[in-house]
């Protein structure tokens, strides 16, 4: 069954039984105020807007990207417009979970800054496994800036609105973006878990013989996370992304083949999967400042 297609904020008050949301293209609700129109098997649903969700433990599950769960603890997670996103309601369960929601249109930040650098926030693309589990100060924190958010949407609409509005969403972004690099290093554990899944299915890949590069994508999708959480993951705790950690890989072999093989540098480009000998070498070029030529003759040089 295709997914059920929200396109406006008004729509979404309407269904979830709200009363018309005070701004047409923001809005900030309240789940104890929610009463969901779809109990009993989960739905999917494609929102046109951004939805930025706050939630405690109640039961309820949730599908986005390949993942589900049901959190039992509080859990910040974010959609940009066109996520699929599923959730289902226990025929037993009767209260919304505590928590918020910030539901926000595009047009409301079209001409914005926050225009130019929401793109940025990578975490709008991560499945709900990888949601941001706040601490106790965190939450606080958190749930601070939305009260705050919630008392400019309530009141008198004027030409100020949009721009404090604008700044409230950019304050909890950025928090957000320091709190999702304290979870990278503080679950030290399954990040560390997933970097060693990361080499042995590099390693896999290329003594396997099969030609061509791996893309980001097809690795995130092997160890079962987004390529955007991969790489934000990486980045936290080498400082390279996963694109820059792919390519460093096939550097080393690069270099441990032109250093102890006899393999011309076509034979060597082609064993690493490229289909022309100028990417190869203007990659490792560009990786290491020598073109693959002169990498190997620094090991003929006398004295080097």
């Amino acid at each position: 069954m295709p997914p059920i297609r929200i396109k406006s904020i008004t729509e979404y008050h309407r269904r979830w039984r709200l009363p018309k949301p005070e701004h047409p293209l923001f809005s900030v609700i309240d789940l104890a105020d929610v009463d969901p129109p779809f109990r009993g098997e989960p739905v999917r649903l494609v929102f046109d807007f951004y939805c930025i969700t706050m939630k405690r433990p109640s039961g309820m599950t949730f599908q986005y990207g390949q993942h589900s769960g049901d959190f039992d603890e509080g859990v910040l997670f974010f959609m940009a417009p066109g996520q699929v996103f599923g959730f289902g309601i226990p025929e037993g369960v009767t209260e919304p979970p505590p928590g918020w929601i910030i539901l926000m249109h595009p047009d409301f930040i079209w001409g914005t800054s926050l225009a130019r650098t929401v793109k940025q926030y990578t975490f709008f693309d991560y499945s709900v496994k990888e949601a941001l589990y706040l601490s106790e100060k965190e939450e606080v924190m958190i749930n601070g800036i939305v009260q705050y958010m919630a008392q400019e949407y309530h009141g008198n609409i004027d030409q100020f609105t949009q721009r404090v509005l604008i700044a409230q969403v950019e304050l909890l972004l950025t928090y957000a973006d320091r709190f999702y690099h304290r979870q990278f290093l503080t679950r030290k554990t399954t990040s560390h878990e997933l970097l060693v899944r990361l080499e042995d299915l590099l390693d896999e890949h290329f003594r396997s013989g099969v030609k061509g590069l791996p893309t980001v994508a097809d690795i995130a999708a092997t160890l079962h996370v987004t390529p955007n959480y991969l790489s934000s993951m990486l980045k936290a705790l080498t400082g390279r992304t996963a694109q820059q950690h792919l390519h460093d890989k096939l550097i080393a072999l690069a270099k441990e083949k032109l250093s102890t093989t006899g393999l011309s540098v076509s034979e060597i480009a082609y064993e690493l999967g490229f289909e022309h000998l100028q990417s190869f070498s203007k990659l490792f070029k560009a990786q290491t400042s020598l073109s693959p030529m002169a990498f190997r003759q620094s090991f003929e040089t006398p004295g080097r």
